[in-house]
């Protein structure tokens, strides 16, 4: 119960901390792209006018088209601008972080430990390139107004490439033999030979200037996020553990001889 513990404790203090600095970080280098780009899509929406509203409207008897006519004045609840947003922006990316945490520790329990800062450091680089870079080699991160494909397949192919990812760097970084390295890099290239779920059309109003820098800040802040992360999950993980050893060097000496 106490490995639990000190596992859960560790996440949450990792996770908040890191969450932390990711939120700092966006607001200095995406947030201001996002609402850039949503500029673009807010001026293609008004170009569009009101032709598609009664179009999506839902087939609910009688009230339906009433509620069709109004429908295109009411628009999607988001947190304001500025503080609100912050908020929330920080307490979706901490409670990621304790997650990702929780995962990252389970981990590298099962593998024997992040053995300090420095473990804690590869874990996270290796988190990084399994969550956020190879993924975003076929999905990259969008702007408000760029075009997607369908939200399940892409939930699909992203988590079917982390997964793989993770595999095949393990494999690679814990087998140390030729056998298990066919099979490894097999897994780090099959997601991108079957390829990513593509859009039905690539235009959009968005410059692609903006998606490049857009990317490229994505990109930093996932870096520092997930090295912040492994490193703070590591140094406090070996704190925990010398309380740990410490606490079962007295219950040792009370066993029976």
């Amino acid at each position: 119960m106490s490995l639990f513990r000190n596992i859960v404790l560790t996440a949450v203090i990792a996770g908040l901390v890191a969450g932390l600095l990711l939120t700092v970080l966006q607001s200095f280098s995406t947030v201001p792209l996002i609402l850039q780009a949503e500029t673009y899509e807010n001026a293609g929406g008004a170009e569009a006018g009101h032709s598609h509203s009664h179009e999506a409207a839902p087939a609910a008897g009688a009230a339906a088209p009433a509620a069709a006519e109004h429908s295109h004045g009411e628009e999607a609840w988001a947190p304001a601008d500025g503080f609100e947003r912050f908020i929330y922006t920080a307490a979706a990316n901490i409670l990621s972080a304790i997650g990702f945490g929780l995962v990252l520790i389970a981990i590298s329990e099962a593998l024997g430990s992040l053995k300090g800062w420095h473990g804690g450091l590869m874990f996270g680089m290796a988190g990084f390139l399994a969550v956020s870079l190879a993924p975003g080699l076929g999905l990259p991160p969008e702007l408000p107004g760029m075009p997607a494909a369908e939200l399940g397949p892409r939930q699909v192919w992203w988590i079917s490439t982390a997964v793989c990812t993770a595999l095949g760097l393990g494999l690679l970084a814990y087998t140390r033999s030729v056998v298990f390295a066919v099979p490894a890099i097999v897994l780090l290239i099959a997601p991108h030979v079957v390829g990513a779920p593509l859009p039905p059309t690539h235009e959009t109003a968005v410059p692609l200037e903006l998606h490049a820098r857009f990317v490229n800040a994505v990109y930093v802040t996932n870096l520092v996020f997930w090295a912040a992360l492994g490193a703070l999950a590591g140094a406090v993980r070996e704190r925990f553990r010398a309380g740990e050893d410490a606490t079962a060097r007295p219950l040792a000496g009370l066993a029976p001889r």
